[in-house]
């Protein structure tokens, strides 16, 4: 009886995740020709097309949603009886490279003393920092990530996770500006001064928004822009007020100028939103892999050593 080719499994996890041959060539550096011909293999060998037209696109076909999940489990079960064992695992030579999903105010707030913590103990681990654009299980699911940060949105059931800190939001402008002469932030001068919020969608209003509304007031949305450093920039060189987490202002570059002197006045918001809780999620297939949990363990005592609780 001729054994299948076990190696046809990690093509076969691919082309499942990515659903088109040409994405599963781009992921494992083969040409699409090469794919296409693996593909027909897979056909061959399960006696499944897996892959079928619909219009311009690829979808998978019924047998193939089915053992969809499963040959994930499997790619990665095999590769974990190909790591070295339990006993053998040893930080100073381990070879890994750990791929982090989470937003870009992260990675500046901790991503330097991430990446130091890492290379202190092993010194071969790479780490690679993924974009977050929106909130999936999608790339945990697939195996396509080891690890996602950020507030819990809908991400399953069986997605694990622990809380690593609690944020909020303050309001932050330059120095000298006439709110800094304020003793009684109200929430009518608040909402009356021009304003530079963070908008990824377009919308540009969030709970600090509702709340306003309910004192029948809207700030006046001046600007808006992708992301927290900008807002920050924005608030330093002009009049405007922006909103941003307070963890975000931790150890910041920029925020001070030459003489030292702080360049940025922080005041509490005059309506109470709620805290935010940054999380790190992990699918459970990595829950007993000792390297996966000694990151895990080495993300939350990084977090906890900046002062984030």
């Amino acid at each position: 009886m001729t054994e299948p080719d076990l190696n046809l499994l990690i093509a076969l996890d691919v082309l499942l995740a990515e659903g088109s041959v040409a994405g599963a060539a781009h992921r494992l550096g083969l040409s699409a020709s090469a794919m296409s011909r693996t593909l027909g293999r897979l056909r061959d060998t399960t006696g499944d097309p897996l892959l079928v037209r619909a219009g311009r696109n690829m979808v998978l076909t019924p047998y193939a949603e089915e053992i969809r999940e499963r040959t994930q489990n499997a790619v990665f079960e095999a590769r974990a009886i190909l790591r070295p064992s339990s006993d053998a695992f040893n930080l100073a030579t381990l070879e890994r490279s750990f791929t982090l999903r989470t937003n870009a105010g992260f990675i500046e707030i901790f991503g330097a003393a991430l990446i130091a913590a890492v290379a202190a103990v092993a010194p071969l681990v790479q780490l690679r920092f993924m974009p977050k654009p929106e909130k999936t299980a999608k790339y945990l699911r697939e195996g396509l990530i080891d690890l996602e940060i950020g507030v819990l949105g809908e991400m399953g059931p069986e997605i694990r996770l622990t809380a690593l800190y609690r944020d909020k939001f303050v309001g932050v402008v330059r120095k000298g500006h006439l709110l800094e002469q304020e003793d009684d932030i109200t929430a009518a001068k608040y909402a009356d001064l021009g304003h530079v919020v963070v908008s990824r969608h377009e919308r540009g209003t969030g709970p600090v928004d509702v709340l306003l509304a309910e004192m029948n007031l809207q700030r006046k949305i001046a600007a808006m822009v992708p992301g927290f450093p900008a807002a920050i920039a924005v608030a330093q060189a002009s009049d405007l007020v922006a909103l941003v987490p307070a963890t975000f202002l931790l150890n910041q570059p920029g925020l001070n100028g030459n003489s030292g002197e702080a360049r940025l006045y922080v005041f509490e918001l005059p309506v109470k939103t709620n805290e935010i809780t940054v999380s790190l999620m992990w699918h459970p297939r990595s829950e007993a892999d000792p390297a996966h949990r000694w990151l895990r363990q080495l993300v939350l005592k990084v977090c906890r050593n900046a002062g984030c609780r």
